[in-house]
């Protein structure tokens, strides 16, 4: 029986480096397993998705994402809707679709994993959203979040994580709320918020769990709206995120629904911790577009 070739999609930089360090032990593991790897190593994220999609066309078993939740993304759009699993291999600083999914946290033991369930013939199907032509399958968010991000992006010292600290700091000292009309399922309103998230999964930042009852077999998307709150509310706040407790606070509403639209001037949505969107944007999730391996095991 010939072995299936499993296009392994590998962001070096992810993790500071760990996407590049965990290179060899993968394609070890994965040649061992009895799957033939075929190394996708890019330079951006354009650059990511061509070679990807260009993979997926040439019938691979797979895409296996190397990196964290970037990495993911830039498969997803490859795979999404086309019924060529994803596998994640996590070594990035926020794995946090491997983390909903149950992917095991070691890279290696993730591409064991995928390889058992491709020989076996298992697979899972979950949700996806798509906003506009992208897919993404954590969480989008706009306002506060968003706009840290914007600004790590941008600021080019000091960098890996301490970026976020000093992004964070410099939104806080001009936090405002900001008019959004916000419409689910056909239902709107107008709302100050410090941010909105819409989630697919529950976890987003590296395992902040800011939509802790998304399900990403439900059909439905979870949106979690942060109304009006101070500097030091929203500091205080914060660590509730960890535990999904924040949904319990008054300034907090969360409602549920297949398609998500947001209109408010100035704001960018991020999904996946990746740029997606100006608003407006509506989101739609999509039930069963992503097929996935390598899952349930976490450890």
């Amino acid at each position: 029986m010939p072995q299936p070739e499993v296009a392994v999609l590998v962001n070096a930089r992810a993790g500071r480096g760990r996407g590049a360090r965990a290179t060899a032990s993968v394609v070890a593991a994965l040649t061992a397993a009895g799957v033939r790897p075929r190394l996708l190593t890019t330079a951006d994220r354009d650059d990511a998705e061509r070679r990807t999609a260009a993979a997926v066309a040439d019938g691979v078993a797979a895409v296996a994402a190397l990196g964290g939740d970037g990495a993911a993304h830039a498969a997803l759009q490859a795979v999404a809707g086309t019924g060529t699993p994803l596998g994640l291999l996590p070594a990035g600083t926020g794995n946090d679709l491997a983390l909903a999914l149950g992917v095991p946290a070691d890279p290696a033991a993730a591409a064991r994993a995928l390889a058992e369930d491709l020989h076996a013939g298992v697979v899972r199907r979950v949700d996806a959203a798509r906003t506009g032509d992208r897919w993404w399958a954590t969480v989008l968010c706009c306002g506060f979040d968003s706009a840290v991000t914007d600004r790590a992006n941008r600021l080019r010292w000091p960098r890996g994580p301490r970026r976020y600290d000093v992004a964070i700091l410099a939104e806080l000292a001009r936090l405002r709320p900001r008019e959004v009309a916000l419409t689910v399922d056909g239902v709107g309103s107008r709302r100050e918020v410090t941010l909105v998230a819409v989630g697919n999964t529950a976890w987003y930042g590296g395992g902040l769990k800011i939509a802790p009852g998304a399900d990403p077999a439900d059909g439905l998307l979870e949106v979690v709206v942060v109304g009006p709150v101070g500097r030091r509310e929203l500091v205080r706040t914060r660590p509730r995120l960890a535990a999904g407790t924040h949904v319990d606070h008054p300034a907090v509403t969360v409602l549920r629904g297949r398609e998500v639209a947001l209109h408010g001037a100035g704001l960018t949505t991020y999904a996946d911790g990746e740029p997606v969107s100006a608003l407006p944007a509506v989101s739609v999730c999509v039930p069963g577009a992503l097929t996935v391996v390598g899952t349930g095991r976490r450890c």
